[in-house]
């Protein structure tokens, strides 16, 4: 996800795609330890995905870069 799709969302969109982010974390990393067949391209994608989502809530939360809270 494209930091600027993700500053056009409204915070609850976040927090949504957020949960399920990490949820989806979750399932790859005890999918990887169980069966050793997740791809770790495709988690390190994920984990910077959140990354960029809480970082944009940060932002917001204190009010820098013109990020206005919505």
């Amino acid at each position: 996800m494209k930091v600027k799709e993700v500053r056009g969302k409204e915070n609850e969109e976040i927090f949504f795609d957020l949960a399920n982010l990490e949820k989806e974390l979750f399932e790859m990393n005890f999918r990887q330890l169980t069966e050793g067949n997740a791809s770790p391209a495709k988690i390190r994608l994920v984990r910077r995905d959140i990354a960029r989502m809480k970082t944009i809530l940060r932002e917001r939360e204190i009010g820098i870069r013109g990020q206005e809270a919505r």
